[in-house]
């Protein structure tokens, strides 16, 4: 991780292929995202940071990630965490120059790869947030899903108000364990989804998971044989939480339908590809397959 301390503020230096920029495209692709804020140019996120609600305001300068801290005065823990997260968030670890070479060769993905170069996989660090959402976004629509989210967020996450502008941070899962399935229920949540979600809380209020367990089997089969061992969590949410929460490039939610609508409009075709098709062009994509699903996802935000 590679970033300055200036007391109260930090710079963050970013690998080469890093675009700010477009993850901001990404990242502003629903006006009913809660959990930030996109406002001229900057990133606004709010965490908490040891027990204590920190907004971060995220900018650009010089190909620097620069971040602020406009409510309160940070101490070196929150920098510290602050510099952390968003080093998970905009997964700076991975080394994107393979990537680009094999993309560079495969006819699905060379167009785009070139065209949105330095995007990176927005994760969600959160275990409890990943699972929750990928849940939510089980058999509808992205819309429903992201109204689903907001009313979670808003009625049980906890909030900032600053120069007149709420800002949300997600729920804790020990606030989720204890509810009953018929108080998400009035969210218009699902009979099941709100029994997955409760059960999920409950697991990691037990430590029967942990995001550190998980990472420690580091064997991509494994992972995948322990979440979907949770109660709610089929192949394709234990790939897009692989894949957004614990950074497995080769993590390939197959069956996620913005996939198929991306490969549909990146291929000219009038139906969407059957999973024998995408798994023959997916053949070039060994070891990328993340990437180039978050890429083709960005292919529909044009």
């Amino acid at each position: 991780m590679n970033w300055v301390d200036y007391g109260s503020f930090i710079e963050i230096t970013p690998p080469k292929d890093f675009n700010f920029q477009e993850c901001l495209v990404f990242l502003g692709r629903s006006e009913q995202e809660n959990l930030h804020q996109i406002k001229d140019g900057y990133l606004y996120k709010l965490l908490k940071i040891d027990g204590e609600l920190v907004l971060l305001k995220i900018g650009e300068a010089s190909n620097l990630i620069t971040v602020e801290f406009p409510v309160s005065a940070p101490t070196l823990r929150t920098r510290e965490e602050a510099a952390a997260y968003l080093w998970d968030w905009f997964d700076l670890n991975q080394e994107l120059e393979p990537f680009y070479e094999m993309a560079s060769k495969d006819k699905v993905l060379h167009h785009i790869a070139n065209e949105y170069r330095g995007l990176r996989i927005i994760g969600i660090p959160d275990l409890f947030e990943a699972l929750t959402w990928a849940i939510l976004g089980q058999q509808i629509n992205l819309t429903f899903a992201y109204t689903l989210k907001k009313r979670f967020v808003e009625q049980y996450g906890e909030s900032l108000v600053f120069e007149g502008n709420t800002y949300w941070n997600f729920p804790e899962y020990k606030a989720i364990a204890n509810k009953s399935v018929e108080a998400l229920k009035m969210l218009q949540f699902s009979t099941r989804k709100a029994e997955y979600i409760i059960g999920i809380a409950q697991l990691l209020s037990n430590g029967m998971i942990t995001k550190e367990a998980l990472l420690e089997l580091s064997d991509y089969q494994q992972v995948k044989k322990s979440l979907t061992a949770i109660r709610g969590v089929g192949a394709w949410t234990a790939d897009y939480v692989m894949m957004k929460c614990l950074h497995f490039p080769s993590a390939f939610p197959i069956a996620d339908v913005g996939l198929h609508n991306a490969l549909k409009l990146q291929l000219g075709l009038e139906r969407k590809p059957a999973l024998e098709e995408i798994e023959e062009h997916a053949k070039n994509w060994e070891g990328w397959q993340a990437y180039a699903t978050f890429y083709l996802w960005r292919s529909l935000y044009e």
